[in-house]
């Protein structure tokens, strides 16, 4: 319910974190995929996500070269040729922890203990929204891929084979990596499920409405029934 975009996501999580006894954090909701072995309806549980919408804009003929930099000339058409736009370099994250002094990161890594307690789940994913509307194949649990996180809708193909290309990035999303950030900076563990309801840049062949309550069901499906597995280990160490 935290809204969309980072900012909104991030605040909300800090709101919980002053008002309440948070002992963990876990965040569900949809994404696009940029992996083509990703289909819709899957749910993924990333271990690593990370800010890609945050960038050191070089100037033009730029001799700059790193490896996590976009060219804008590598994509024009019809040939290959200089740009005006130049490029873009990815930046890391300034990330405050209670008690240690101030880290420069690019990847957020999920509660280990967390992620292997959920890479255990086994949950029977929805693969119908209705009697006259069901996916081709069963969803399936994708554990261990990686994920991104921007405050922009991406509807492009290019960019889309870019990030995972550069990256490896699996699934993008705009408020998965402000929750793992802002949860982190308090030391509150953290996990992520995020059902996939398109394919970024991509032709969806059936109704986005479809596809994005089916995505929004077997997340929350995942997210509960982690949250039952969590309650059931406390139960069991308390008796």
């Amino acid at each position: 319910m935290s809204g969309r975009r980072r900012l909104n996501a991030g605040v909300t999580v800090q709101i919980l974190s002053d008002i309440f006894s948070v002992r963990g954090i876990v965040h569900y909701g949809t994404t696009g995929s940029a992996n083509d072995s990703m289909s819709f309806g899957d749910v993924s549980i990333p271990k690593y996500v990370a800010f890609t919408g945050s960038w050191t804009w070089t100037k033009f003929d730029s001799e700059t070269k790193m490896a996590n930099m976009l060219s804008f000339a590598a994509y024009n058409a019809p040939a290959e040729g200089k740009n005006l736009l130049s490029s873009v370099v990815f930046k890391s994250e300034d990330l405050f922890v209670d008690g240690k002094p101030m880290d420069q990161v690019f990847w957020l890594q999920m509660e280990s203990q967390w992620y292997e307690i959920a890479k255990q789940l086994k949950v029977e994913l929805q693969r119908c929204a209705n009697e006259s509307f069901c996916l081709p194949d069963d969803p399936k649990m994708v554990f261990g891929l990686k994920a991104s996180t921007a405050d922009v809708f991406i509807d492009n193909a290019a960019y889309r084979q870019f990030l995972f290309n550069e990256f490896g990035v699996s699934t993008v999303d705009q408020e998965s990596a402000a929750v793992v950030q802002t949860a982190m900076a308090s030391g509150i563990p953290v996990i992520v499920f995020r059902g996939v309801s398109d394919l970024a840049g991509g032709e969806a062949t059936w109704s986005s409405s479809f596809l994005g309550d089916l995505a929004c069901i077997n997340a929350l499906k995942a997210a509960v029934e982690f949250i039952g597995i969590l309650g059931r280990r406390k139960i069991l160490s308390s008796s």
